[in-house]
């Protein structure tokens, strides 16, 4: 009976073994089963081979200064641009491992501990997510689903593309695409951009508790945002600290000094509207646009035919010099700020009741309106939805709320309510300005600013805008007749009333200009003389001596486009010119007498660093060595003793009480030698200056929306007044960084040289230097 008992026991027992083997190994079976039709694509879309060997992200195009700094980046939905894992600091690393997953080095893929733990305490004490799994997510699978067994599916996928990134991939490979493709919020995708943006740095230089807040973030970037909920993410990168020293990658004390620290932001927004060089990376938009359409993309199967500027990380290196891109676009914020003010003191209704408009009467300032309202985008989106011209109009007497640039606010703009048409008034009350810099002998372009704020002011004035050139001008004519008189800049002619005969131009009466301040002395001038103190009278005699067609054919040869009437008076500067063209064709002085074409593009690259395109220069000989020499010792007496020799002075103090401080003006005091010229336009419309040393060319440009915006007074409205200063202040901060190799020594003299430039005669009488005391007397700039 006992052994009856106990057989049948056994019996039982072994039954039991045998349904454990059997739903053992049935659900090891079905587990691989599920991974293999995972795999196989029956729970959904699983990615090719070949795209696991290659995942694709979107690339941001980065735009790179000649001193390698990221001026900004091309993209639409993404701003990413990837680092190798040997530009990531340890200290990121380490904060990655202890915060996310901590046995990642000892797993294949998934991590059985973690997994069981989750499973047991239902998620309490963490997930079992891995890093692969986690990047597995981010690139193929995508959101979890709110629904259970989609919820399911997405977590087997995740584990069969884990395990077969693991094969692929070493750990550090998996730890850089994952710190790559992830979005940081704020345009930071991924880590360099998220580095860039929150802190100012390349990923190499985060300290531990910036690395410690950016992993932090890696759990929810909108949840843990460091400009919406400082408080929030600073008690979780408190935890990653916490989780660091847990794990011994930093001690308890360390720990405990690092905790308490506020979180210290270097917010750097990279948009297209903001940064450095905003309106030179329009330019570039542009640039790369036209290269694309010209430069088609190698076939790659499962790729785009075309190359795309904001999806296919290229690297466009520019001639941009980061820091003197800085200084040119604080020299215009510092001087554009102030003259501004002086601007709306003198245009205030009860001194200018026609403001920011003068000399016009009410029918010319209604035509101006008009053309502003109709080239305006309210208008042209409302004419391509349909809208009849009744209600687009009407539309712009609606009072509205809108963000206006303001000088006076920290961020130069301020939210308001008027009316679009008020809107277009008081935007034209504000002055623009364009500034270009060249270095003559390579033509590369060292900085570029085209207004004083790209976000409100998106017209570029260096390439966009021309405007008549004044007496920047008069130099190609002093070119022309030194060129081809073989005059030296000692050569003198008298300042007289010269008239040139009808017959001469075309029209029907004599052409005589006058000078700027309206007489003549009848004295003899040099023309180094003439030209420093800009004489009409002796350009005058000068074209007519050479004839327009000589001097027009130099200007097209010095890179000048456009049509150019052959007529006298565009020796004074009636034709429009750009900053840009200005600019090379000055450096055509400096660099003894070869044009140079601007260049602000060296090289292309592909994401993987093939170079699709490199720049050769474009030259021209155009002047001689001798000729470009005495050019430039022309224009070293504008600055000696002509209207550029504020740029010698100390300066002086005086009290405005409008702005309520003390203004100083002129504190420049360059001792070096500099070549340049002033240029003034009727009306004071436009100011000018060009300004040379013997490795950088700059050219300034300030004036109005409308020529009828202007100063009323030759004291504020001359170039010496609205441009030259920008060119100082800017010079000043370049010469006090010495790491810019900004020349501050003599121009290169030509051997042998056979045109006289000893002079006997002073550059300026006394008189003229007493009359230049008394203007400078009257300004503040």
């Amino acid at each position: 009976m006992a052994k009856a008992k106990k057989k049948n026991t056994n019996k039982g027992f072994y039954k039991y073994i045998k349904w454990f083997w059997i739903l053992f190994f049935g659900g090891v079976i079905s587990i691989v089963l599920i991974f293999q039709l995972a795999a196989w694509g029956y729970l959904g879309e699983m990615p090719e081979f070949q795209h696991l060997e290659n995942p694709q992200t979107n690339l941001a195009s980065q735009i790179i200064s000649s001193d390698g700094s990221t001026l900004g980046k091309f993209y639409l939905d993404d701003n990413r641009t990837p680092v190798d894992y040997e530009d990531l600091p340890q200290n990121l690393v380490n904060a990655l491992v202890a915060s996310e997953d901590i046995r990642f080095y000892d797993h294949s893929g998934i991590d059985a501990i973690g997994f069981a733990r989750a499973l047991f305490f239902l998620g309490k004490r963490g997930g079992a997510s891995t890093l692969s799994q986690q990047l597995a997510r981010q690139i193929y699978v995508g959101p979890r689903s709110r629904n259970l067994v989609e919820t399911i599916k997405q977590k087997i996928k995740e584990w069969v593309i884990a395990t077969q990134l693991e094969r692929r991939y070493t750990k550090e490979e998996i730890i850089k695409m994952y710190l790559n493709i992830y979005d940081f919020g704020n345009n930071a995708d991924g880590i360099r951009s998220a580095s860039r943006i929150y802190f100012g740095k390349e990923p190499i230089d985060l300290k531990i508790e910036e690395s410690a807040m950016l992993v932090g973030m890696l759990q929810n970037s909108s949840l843990y945002n460091p400009l919406r909920r400082e408080e929030l993410t600073w008690n979780k990168r408190n935890l990653v600290l916490s989780q660091l020293a847990k794990y011994d990658y930093i001690s308890d004390v360390e720990k405990d000094s690092l905790q308490p620290m506020k979180i210290n932001l270097n917010y750097n927004p990279e948009n297209h509207r903001e940064g450095l060089a905003t309106y030179f990376r329009m330019y570039l938009q542009g640039f790369m646009n036209k290269w694309i359409k010209e430069n088609p993309k190698p076939a790659i199967e499962g790729e785009r035919d075309t190359w795309s500027l904001y999806l296919d990380g290229l690297r466009i290196y520019t001639t941009i010099d980061s820091r003197m891109q800085a200084n040119a676009e604080e020299a215009v914020q510092e001087h554009m700020e102030r003259l501004q003010a002086e601007f709306f003191h003198q245009n205030t209704p009860d001194r200018n009741s026609t403001a920011p408009f003068l000399d016009l009467e009410k029918s010319e300032i209604d035509g101006i309106m008009e053309r502003a309202m109709k080239n305006s985008d309210r208008w042209r989106e409302m004419k391509r939805q349909g809208k009849s011209e009744k209600d687009i109009r009407a539309s712009f007497n609606k009072k509205t709320e809108m963000t206006v640039f303001d000088w006076k606010s920290d961020a130069h703009e301020k939210d308001t309510v008027m009316t679009p048409i008020d809107s277009i008034r008081y935007y034209k009350m504000f002055l623009r300005t364009a500034m270009m810099s060249m270095e003559p002998q390579t033509g590369h372009v060292k900085a570029w600013v085209g207004g004083v704020d790209y976000r409100h002011f998106q017209y570029d004035n260096v390439y966009q805008g021309a405007r008549q050139a004044g007496s920047t001008f008069k130099p190609f004519v002093y070119a022309a007749a030194i060129d081809q008189l073989r005059l030296s800049p000692c050569y003198e002619l008298p300042d007289t009333q010269y008239c040139i005969e009808a017959e001469k131009h075309g029209n029907p009466e004599p052409w005589c200009p006058k000078n700027s301040e309206g007489k003549f002395s009848g004295e003899m001038y040099t023309l180094k003389r003439a030209l420093a103190n800009s004489k009409n009278s002796v350009t005058a005699q000068l074209i007519d001596r050479v004839g327009p067609k000589s001097v027009v054919s130099i200007v097209k040869n010095l890179g000048i486009t456009g049509e150019i009437p052959e007529v006298p008076s565009i020796a004074l500067g009636t034709h429009d010119i750009n900053v840009y063209e200005m600019v090379g064709a000055y450096g055509t002085f400096v660099n003894q007498g070869v044009y140079v074409k601007p260049v602000m593009v060296t090289r292309i690259e592909d994401k993987n660093g093939t170079v699709l395109f490199e720049y050769v220069p474009e030259t021209k000989d155009v002047l001689s060595k001798e000729v470009s020499y005495a050019m430039v010792n022309l224009m070293e007496g504008v600055t000696q003793g002509g209207s550029g020799t504020r740029l010698r002075t100390t300066g002086y103090d005086k009290w405005r009480p409008e702005y309520k401080e003390i203004i100083t003006g002129y504190p420049y005091e360059f001792k070096n030698p500099i070549a340049g010229k002033t240029g003034t336009t009727q009306n004071q419309s436009d100011g000018w200056f060009m300004g040379m040393v013997p490795n950088l060319v700059t050219g300034v440009w300030v004036g109005g929306d409308d020529r009828a915006i202007h100063f009323k007074t030759i004291t504020y409205g001359q170039g010496a007044s609205m441009a030259l200063p920008i060119w100082a202040l800017y010079m000043k901060k370049n010469y006090a960084n010495e790491e810019l190799g900004v020349s501050d020594g003599e121009f290169p003299k030509p051997e042998n040289m056979s045109i006289n430039l000893d002079c006997t005669k002073p550059a300026v009488d006394p008189e003229k230097d007493k009359d230049l005391d008394d203007d400078l007397d009257d300004l503040d700039f």
